[in-house]
């Protein structure tokens, strides 16, 4: 099979792709049901109560519903849709949707039709998804929730279109199932706390934005290949597979020409994603070969986040098109670059201010130097919160290694911006704030740092979450990952400092300080007690993780330890009073988590122990035969043993190989026993974690060592070398 599959690859033609011949600013978004569409199809009401519900967070009024949805059909049915679904994203991972027909029968006669009930709410199955005990299998009714913030769009897939309309995934009883709802609550929240501290320095700004722009990495592995991977099709990732000669040492992949199939591939998913309104601006070849990487332009985070999980769907789609597999695992191959996801995260005003950009003027100076810092304060006081969102079985094997940051979470800034706040911090400690002049008093930083900041300072691939020049990024994010995770938490962080801020900035100026005097105290104090988060150092060196332990970071290496972080009485008390999960709810996500990384490594025991004992031994065997053959012939023709040395030593490898697969093989299974008779959900992650797991790690040893020397006819799995360099 693997040498059919490799002559299939050589034989492979480029798939021709046909984009419109259009610019992409004139089909941009034709396939979603946008401003331009809404502006058509409804009426002048109609749009501007959806506006005002995306804008201004009204309620939708629900008599409006019903118009909504005939114009939204009407849309859908000019555009060649037949059905509609509600899209929504639960907690496996994946998005998922029911399709059902515009076609009603009604009184003897077919017609279309499309209520506004149907629009608002549907009703999925929700005991069929991960809920973390919320719901058992005789609870089956949950609910779907119209996001109007999220345009509907249509997904064209072979000769069929279907209108698909983002949605809120809810119990029925009313708890979130899903990665939107949290969202949106922590947008929501902290949209308040922002706009309330923006009030100290313009009282025009009335909203504040969360903005995202994601980078997705991914492989591509020809589809024969794939299929001839056991381990690629059941988990994603190879769970053996010697490295090749020739990985990424060379440094001559990243950024180098993109391989016709793979470009074709690109242009292809480009098209289909501009269509769908996906602003995907960049794409380029990435550090390990057969790895690559888009982004688009940011975007607000709830759409940022929909669109990243539309076109992860996508991509794949395209992907099979093509002939090609897509994989989002974090580590697909051992020894070469992890996949990320970096999360490029600001916050914007309705007024069009980068909160984190510094301005030309002493006044949006301090507004930058007043969010800048908080944001700061706000991972330095939550930082393991921060650790467990990007917690997972694949970013296990990917954080701290090829260029993935580590487990420690700390903050970049840059030595621009460390110098500025060493003197910030000093001339405040230092001054009588009564002899400041009020130019002083707001600090004219655009002095201070040259107007390009951009460009001022270097960037740290090691740091897990480093400002960028008017963003952080937050590096450390799975490339399987929903962003909505990491997008809640920070939002969620964020919210909850802003909001202790005001309160102390608040008490000052009630004691009498002036006001831009006290925002200066409190970020002065915020400056001291929150250094031990920053680092501007290599965050791989082993004098980092012996500084962290000094400075009480801590470095949590596995998910079910991270995990924890989530449930600890803090946590609890700040999902709490923001509103973003209820305690059930955040016990859910948990129990969730927790399965979802045991399940995970049952499977990879489970192919695994299938893999040793049905291909990987039997090569081995077949060609131990072989060899002891030749020995026998090279005996009986009366050579001495120095004469057949080598293939005696041969023998023993191959020997000492077999048995060492077949008796962790037979550990390991024992152990996966053991660990599912754990009730316990975090236990049973913890059995397969620190028991499961390390047998894993030896049958890839055992297994490496022993397809280096077995002759290549009798090997069965594709190799690292024509899987990671045949296109």
């Amino acid at each position: 099979m693997r040498f059919n599959s490799i002559e299939a690859v050589l034989n492979r033609p480029t798939v021709e792709v046909n984009p419109p011949k259009q610019r992409i600013s004139e089909y941009f978004g034709t396939n979603v049901f946008g401003d331009a569409a809404m502006r058509k199809y409804l009426s002048e009401e109609a749009y501007l109560s959806v506006k005002a519900s995306v804008e201004a967070g009204q309620k939708l009024d629900r008599a409006m519903a019903d118009q909504i949805a005939s114009s939204m059909q009407a849309w859908a049915l000019d555009k060649g849709a037949t059905h509609y679904t509600h899209w929504f994203q639960p907690l496996t991972g994946a998005t998922a949707e029911k399709h059902d027909t515009f076609f009603s029968y009604e009184n003897n006669k077919g017609m279309e039709s499309f209520s506004g009930n149907a629009l608002v709410q549907q009703e999925p199955d929700a005991s069929s998804f991960p809920n973390g005990g919320i719901r058992t299998t005789f609870e089956a009714r949950g609910y779907t929730a119209w996001d109007p913030s999220s345009p509907a769009f249509i997904i064209e897939t072979g000769a069929g279109k279907t209108l698909c309309i983002p949605t809120a995934f809810v119990s029925y009883t009313g708890e979130a199932l899903d990665y939107k709802t949290p969202l949106l609550r922590s947008l929501h929240y902290m949209d308040s706390a922002a706009t309330a501290v923006c009030k100290y320095f313009d009282k025009n700004i009335t909203k504040v934005t969360a903005t995202l722009g994601w980078e997705q990495e991914y492989f591509l592995v020809d589809e024969a290949l794939f299929y001839s991977r056991p381990d690629l099709v059941m988990t994603g990732r190879t769970l053996v597979g010697h490295g090749p000669a020739r990985g990424q040492q060379l440094e001559d992949h990243y950024f180098g020409s993109i391989p016709e199939r793979v470009y074709a591939f690109m242009v292809d998913y480009e098209t289909e994603s501009h269509k769908l309104g996906i602003p995907v601006k960049t794409r380029h070849n990435e550090v390990a070969p057969g790895q690559y990487e888009c982004a688009p332009t940011y975007e607000e985070a709830n759409l940022a986040v929909d669109h990243n999980q539309l076109l992860m769907d996508l991509m794949d789609r395209v992907a099979r098109r093509h002939k090609l597999r897509i994989l989002f695992h974090e580590k697909p191959f051992a020894g070469v670059n992890g996949s990320g996801k970096h999360n490029n995260w600001s916050l914007g005003t309705n007024t069009g201010k980068n909160l984190l950009s510094p301005g030309k003027t002493p006044k949006n100076n301090l507004m930058f130097l007043t969010f800048f810092v908080n944001t700061i304060r706000a991972v330095y006081e939550h930082a393991d919160l921060l650790r467990a969102t990007i917690a997972g079985a694949g970013n296990d094997h990917r954080l701290g290694a090829n260029e993935a940051p580590p487990a420690i979470i700390s903050v970049f800034i840059g030595g621009a911006l460390t110098k500025l706040l060493n003197e910030v911090e000093q001339r405040i400690s230092e001054t009588d704030f009564d002899e400041m002049d009020k130019a002083d008093l707001k600090l004219d930083i655009h002095k201070i740092i040259p107007d390009l900041l951009l460009d001022n300072t270097d960037r740290n691939r090691t740091s897990p979450f480093a400002f960028t020049g008017n963003k952080f990024e937050i590096r450390a994010v799975g490339s399987s990952a929903n962003c909505a995770a990491p997008m809640t938490i920070m939002n969620l962080i964020m919210g909850n400092q802003l909001i202790k801020f005001k309160a102390e900035v608040d008490g000052l100026v009630k004691d009498g300080e002036k006001k831009d005097t006290a925002i200066l105290r409190v970020i002065q104090k915020y400056i001291t007690e929150s250094k031990a988060i920053l680092f501007e150092g290599d965050n791989y060196s082993d004098a980092w993780k012996a500084e962290a332990k000094k400075r009480g970071l801590n470095n949590v290496t596995t998910s079910p330890a991270a995990l924890d972080f989530y449930v600890t009485d803090k946590a609890k008390v700040l999902f709490k009073e923001s509103g973003v999960l209820n305690e059930a709810e955040l016990e859910a996500r948990y129990e969730i988590q927790q399965e979802l990384y045991y399940k995970k490594l049952q499977i990879e025991s489970r192919i695994l122990r299938d893999m040793a004992l049905n291909q990987i031994i039997p090569a081995a065997i077949t060609y131990q035969n072989v060899v002891l053959t030749n020995v026998l012939g090279l005996k009986n023709a009366g050579l001495d043993k120095k004469h057949y040395k080598a293939q005696t030593e041969l023998l023993e490898e191959l020997s000492v190989g077999i048995n060492g697969i077949k008796s962790h093989v037979a550990s390991m299974i024992d152990e996966v026993e053991k660990a599912e008779k754990i009730e316990s959900a975090h236990k049973k992650a913890l059995a397969f974690c620190n028991k499961v797991k390390p047998h894993l790690e030896a049958i890839r040893d055992f297994s490496d060592s022993i397809e280096i020397i077995v002759e290549d006819q009798y090997w069965p799995l594709p190799k690292y070398r024509e899987l990671l360099f045949l296109r």
